[in-house]
């Protein structure tokens, strides 16, 4: 079985995506964990989360800043100058949302922000101008709060009205017109969480995931929830007993990560990269442990390879696959996919042998498989029954319609094995057979007119069929002509 949480670093393929933390991401943890962030490290980070290795959205940024600081009236109270930034950004560098648009250099470069862009644009803004903010997360809708003298101020970020929307008419005759977002009000506190600053940008990270994952691009998302796990929780992001869950209550980030890792295995496993994906999961549960989900996707990964090779009828294939597979899962799971591997070779050799002696032998492998525990007991007994009548169809199969042959081969059966159904249907079929074959040979003497061997037919057929209507019938016949 794979052991989770090895200290042996095993050596990630080319073709696996990243799954070590970008070092700048490490780098601003210990930022915020040793100073706080100003509004320039700030920008930095949102930038390097948007995938901008350039300095022009630094360059940008700066320009911005200085010429919002330029246009604030210093007479202004710390309330006027959290509204008047919002109307500066929609003025002056918001021009159209776009839902997905959650990139900051490319709002900074074309205009075009959703809800996380607009929001984190804002709070380097206000916090450029000595504005203490925070983050406001629902389920799915982001927007920045500015703290005043005590006071919470909401922020809907997306809309030039949005400063305290609970108290502006003309944001409620706007709002979700443009974003398709109700605003979520203070004392909905159940449906809204507040964050921190670096946890606003960080959805920078978490939305390029989406993005990604929206187009099937799996690998690209991995290293994004990484560095997301890691910028914000720096070493401890695999560290559970450290950081309760409930902190993050929409996003945590090593569920996050879990997720990502898992749904690029699955993406691989989609594309029949079963042994792929086996590699990946050993591969990333090294840095990653979770017994339990990592075993699951190893479950699928083996089960889907071994169930294609059994309908491409390669079963030997399919018993070195789990064979080599062996030690990366449990030993409940290599024995239920062993199960799966002898049904298959049962089945097929059930349906394909041409001779008695053959017959037997499956018989005999089926018994000692229910016996070895290797086979559940109803699916051997389903696979008994179907080996034993189709070698009773092999006794009496042409040219030689040997019935008595069959007749005895299902009676030793049933004497064997107990009451069966279907065998003794079987059974019953055959002597039905026998018997009509018991007619057939006293027709064909009586009408050659040879009625005495005719007779002699009928009394062996009567006699070990004293029942059969058909022989009856034969009997009256011989009555009629006599009289």
């Amino acid at each position: 079985m794979i052991f989770f949480g090895s200290s042996v670093k095993i050596r990630a393929q080319n073709a696996f995506p990243r799954v070590e933390p970008d070092s700048k991401a490490l780098v601003f943890y210990r930022l915020g964990a040793q100073s706080g962030y100003s509004w320039n490290t700030l920008a930095e980070i949102s930038l390097w989360a948007s995938g901008d290795v350039s300095l022009s959205g630094i360059e940008k940024i700066n320009s911005s800043v200085t010429d919002l600081n330029a246009a604030i009236d210093p007479a202004f109270s710390e309330k006027e100058k959290a509204d008047f930034i919002l109307n500066y950004m929609h003025k002056n560098m918001l021009k159209s949302y776009s839902l997905y648009q959650t990139r900051l250099d490319t709002l900074l470069s074309s205009g075009r922000f959703n809800c996380v862009s607009s929001a984190v644009l804002y709070i380097i803004l206000c916090k450029s101008a000595n504005i203490n903010t925070s983050g406001v997360m629902t389920k799915d809708h982001a927007f920045a709060m500015v703290h005043i003298n005590g006071q919470n101020f909401d922020v809907e970020t997306t809309n030039p009205y949005g400063f305290d929307p609970g108290n502006r008419k003309e944001f409620h005759d706007s709002s979700g017109k443009t974003t398709g977002f109700a605003y979520v009000p203070p004392q909905n506190y159940r449906d809204r969480q507040t964050i921190s600053q670096i946890e606003l940008v960080s959805l920078i990270l978490n939305n390029r995931i989406g993005d990604f994952e929206r187009a099937n691009n799996f690998s690209a998302a991995v290293p994004l929830a990484v560095d997301r796990a890691a910028l914000l929780l720096g070493g401890a992001y695999s560290n559970t007993a450290e950081i309760p869950a409930s902190e993050f209550l929409f996003t945590d980030p090593r569920k996050d990560i879990m997720d990502r890792l898992l749904n690029y295995g699955a993406s691989l496993l989609r594309g029949n990269r079963e042994e792929d994906g086996i590699r990946w999961a050993v591969f990333a549960s090294s840095s990653y442990p979770d017994a339990k989900r990592w075993q699951e996707f190893l479950f699928a990964a083996v089960n889907n390879r071994i169930t294609r090779f059994i309908k491409e009828k390669k079963i030997q294939d399919a018993r070195n696959f789990l064979e080599n597979q062996k030690q990366h899962i449990t030993e409940a799971n290599y024995a239920q996919f062993d199960i799966l591997i002898v049904d298959a070779d049962l089945f097929n050799r059930a349906g394909n042998f041409k001779t008695t002696a053959e017959g037997n032998e499956i018989i005999s492998a089926i018994e000692q498989a229910r016996s070895g525990g290797r086979l559940p007991e109803k699916r051997a007994s389903e696979l008994l029954t179907f080996t034993i009548q189709k070698t009773a169809a092999n006794l009496s199969a042409p040219p030689l319609r040997d019935w008595r042959a069959a007749i005895g081969y299902l009676e030793d059966a049933l004497s064997k094995y107990g009451a069966n159904r279907e065998l003794e249907q079987s059974l019953r079929a055959y002597k039905t057979n026998l018997a009509a074959d018991y007619h057939n040979r006293f027709a064909s003497e009586w009408n050659k007119k040879n009625f005495a061997e005719a007779e002699r037919i009928l009394n062996e057929g009567l006699a070990e069929f004293p029942n059969d209507r058909q022989l009856l019938n034969d009997k009256q016949i011989i009555a009629r002509q006599a009289r």
